[in-house]
């Protein structure tokens, strides 16, 4: 099959299906690799990224686990996106489960003081 699974793509695709990022309510996407995470809000509308955010950028420590990382990335994100005025998004966490980085970085992305 590839990289994914036949579950991730299905996940992803139903996922994906039901949400549509707007310029009032932008879609807050999540990228998992083994080493990093990355995100990004997006306005599908228009086409465009409005905000980005990675463990890519941040200052680590080596006693820092994934998860924590994953949560800071959340809080970086959500404090550019307050210096945007972007208050609500929509979370599109693709194939990933709410689980582990992805439910770390949500929980970042909300103790920053996003809404969805």
């Amino acid at each position: 099959m590839g990289k994914y699974d036949k579950g991730f793509i299905k996940r992803k695709k139903r996922v994906r299906g039901k949400i549509l990022g707007t310029k009032d309510r932008p879609r807050l996407t999540v990228f998992r690799s083994n080493s990093y995470i990355y995100t990004q809000i997006i306005d599908d509308e228009a086409g465009k990224t409005l905000v980005f955010a990675s463990s890519l950028l941040l200052k680590k420590n080596k006693e820092e686990s994934k998860i924590d990382i994953a949560f800071k990335v959340g809080e970086n994100l959500s404090k550019q996106a307050k210096d945007k005025k972007i208050k609500d998004v929509v979370f599109d966490r693709r194939g990933y489960r709410y689980h582990g980085r992805v439910k770390a970085l949500a929980e970042g992305a909300r103790k920053g003081g996003l809404n969805f």
